[in-house]
């Protein structure tokens, strides 16, 4: 009924017609968020869409044509849903046209501290108090959290520490959960108890960059594909191209 609209008493409630989505967006754009969590009878109706331009409304036996572009957003990997049987195959090469891929917060170091600042200043000046600039302290503890929860988790952090904040410095005491700031002057890992190395952040990305360069070096600088690279590292395609990017790895001339 959200997509596709729906006849007067097509179901109980429907107390009148309804225009779907799909309707609305005639000769335009329609924004589907989360498309990885439909189920699996709702991916075949979207997929005949996307396919033939139209549908029926719920409780209508007449079929309705469109003309509309779709732009589709999920935090899934959708290629490894199609493996697990989750998601239709026909309906991912449909919608996977143009990919943009979004990278998560933690490979964008650089925009941390930038929002981090931001931020800030923002809930500050809402809350009607004056803040420092963040010290680089304050920065690479941010940085060196990995951010499961992407822009949404910096925010809260943010607003928290800006709520405990104390003479006018930023508090990540409560509101950061713990992690082990790298001392990036340590030149070489310290051995624990277990014989494991603690590593810093430089030296995690020495290994992936290395790593990286092995898996291009043997798949002759192939990219995708059965022989490529990033089926020797086990991700995909467009993952691999934005690590080498973020690492600035670019092929010898």
């Amino acid at each position: 009924s959200e997509f596709f609209g729906h006849e007067k008493g097509a179901f109980t409630g429907a107390t009148q017609r309804r225009e779907g989505r799909f309707s609305l967006a005639d000769s335009g754009t329609i924004f589907l968020d989360e498309v990885g969590e439909l189920n699996k009878e709702m991916q075949a109706k979207l997929l005949r869409v996307l396919q033939e331009g139209e549908f029926a409304p719920v409780g209508s036996s007449r079929t309705r044509r469109v003309n509309v572009r779709v732009i589709a957003a999920t935090n899934r990997d959708l290629s490894r849903a199609v493996q697990d049987g989750q998601f239709r195959t026909d309906l991912y090469y449909r919608l996977n046209v143009f990919p943009v891929r979004v990278p998560p917060l933690r490979e964008r170091g650089d925009d941390i501290g930038l929002l981090a600042s931001h931020f800030a200043q923002k809930f500050a000046g809402r809350m009607g108090r004056t803040l420092l600039p963040l010290t680089t302290d304050m920065l690479d503890r941010l940085k060196s959290y990995a951010w499961p929860g992407n822009v949404r988790e910096l925010q809260n952090v943010i607003e928290r520490g800006v709520i405990t904040s104390r003479q006018g410095r930023l508090s990540l005491e409560n509101s950061l959960p713990h992690v082990s700031v790298p001392d990036t002057a340590r030149p070489s890992p310290v051995s624990q108890n277990n014989g494991g190395p603690i590593r810093t952040i430089a030296q995690l990305h020495q290994l992936e960059r290395d790593n990286i360069l092995m898996a291009l070096n043997a798949a002759k600088w192939r990219i995708a594909g059965e022989k490529g690279a990033a089926h020797l590292l086990g991700m995909p395609a467009s993952t691999l191209q934005s690590r080498m990017k973020s690492l600035r790895i670019e092929r010898p001339r």
